[in-house]
């Protein structure tokens, strides 16, 4: 054989969305272009959409920006039964 030839396959099962039938969808491996034998229906792969990052609590720019306050602790003893103890 002389020439250029395209690497085709047929898809089993698929559906032409022009022409309804079952079986005749031809995909080009070289250039991902799929084509109906039937109708004459051709379409290009669409372009797969850039994965987004997933939202997490460390991820969100408004979490990174809030500062924990400062909070005093106190430290008691559990053995010891003053009365300042008793009050609060």
């Amino acid at each position: 054989m002389t020439g250029f030839q395209s690497r085709r396959r047929f898809i089993a099962g698929a559906v032409c969305p022009r022409c309804a039938e079952m079986d005749k969808i031809v995909v080009d491996l070289d250039s991902d272009q799929r084509e109906c034998v039937a109708c004459g229906f051709n379409e290009g792969r669409p372009a797969a959409p850039a994965p987004e990052e997933v939202k997490t609590r460390v991820s969100r720019a408004s979490a990174r920006r809030v500062e924990t306050p400062v909070q005093v602790v106190r430290l008691l003893d559990p053995g010891s039964n003053t009365a300042s103890d008793a009050d609060e």
